[in-house]
């Protein structure tokens, strides 16, 4: 099992957990967990199904309260802070999402405005400012008049994504964004987060796709069994016994020779194989 150095706080994390632990009813998911995500970078949680990384994610957004701990947002706790305040320093994407039939992106993006208005509120230029800033970061204008149901699944994804950009938040957790797309797809959503990622915001996203991680993420955090096993910069943590440690399979770990990144091959069910 990869050993982890003692846990120790910056203090410059924008979002961060401390001894959380978390349950689903009467089963424990996550024990006994410490978290800080690195401010302006993006974070790739990974790790095999079942061992907490959704749970985890919805703990940090406040979606689910934990049985012990305390989840730290801008310094206070996240637990005691109004949730207005809340949906203005975080947005989720949560894996699972559905509208209305015959909705339209540009209607999808509005709702991203909402903890920025009040019942009493108007539509301002701020807002016309927000949403059509959201729609021009996540490549999606062109298509604001179409309804999200006539869309390809990368283009409903990065719909989906421009509605938390026109939060605004300087926060933003995905819950794997990629799930269920074909490669050009994918790829089209990573470039979008790393496009963000470079415009200041600080995200952590929930992905099955390892190779993905180590390409588009700055910092990794592995978990197993409801514990983070692993953290730090890909080509720091992304090992054979890391790989093996989480999913059980041998594979051999070599740098991609344009960026350094680690990238794994010739999976097998034992080391000789």
């Amino acid at each position: 099992m990869t050993q982890l150095p003692p846990f120790v706080s910056s203090g410059q994390s924008p979002l961060a957990a401390r001894k959380l632990a978390m349950a689903h009813g009467s089963y424990q998911v996550i024990p006994d967990l410490d978290l800080e995500l690195p401010a302006g970078k993006v974070t790739a949680i990974v790790g095999p199904n079942g061992c907490g990384k959704s749970t985890l994610l919805n703990g940090l957004a406040r979606i689910h309260k934990p049985r012990h701990g305390s989840v730290i947002l801008s310094g206070k706790d996240i637990h005691r802070l109004p949730a207005r305040d809340v949906a203005q320093k975080l947005a989720l994407l949560p894996q699972e999402n559905s509208a209305p039939e015959g909705l339209t992106v540009s209607d999808l993006v509005r709702f991203g405005r909402h903890p920025h208005q009040s019942w009493l509120s108007q539509w301002s230029g701020e807002d016309q400012r927000a949403l059509d800033n959201a729609l021009t970061a996540a490549d999606v204008l062109d298509l604001a008049d179409r309804p999200l149901d006539t869309l390809s699944g990368g283009q409903r994804q990065r719909a989906w994504i421009a509605m938390s950009v026109a939060q605004q938040t300087p926060l933003l957790l995905l819950d794997e964004p990629t799930s269920a797309l074909d490669l050009g797809h994918q790829i089209e959503v990573f470039e979008l987060i790393r496009t963000l990622s470079r415009e200041g915001k600080t995200i952590a996203m929930v992905v099955h796709d390892i190779v993905g991680a180590c390409r588009y993420a700055d910092h990794i955090v592995a978990m197993n069994n409801g514990r983070i096993i692993g953290e730090g910069i890909p080509q720091h943590i992304i090992t054979p016994e890391l790989i093996r440690d989480l999913y059980g399979v041998y594979c051999d770990v070599i740098p991609d020779p344009g960026s350094g990144n680690p990238v794994l091959v010739n999976f097998r069910q034992n080391p000789t194989g």
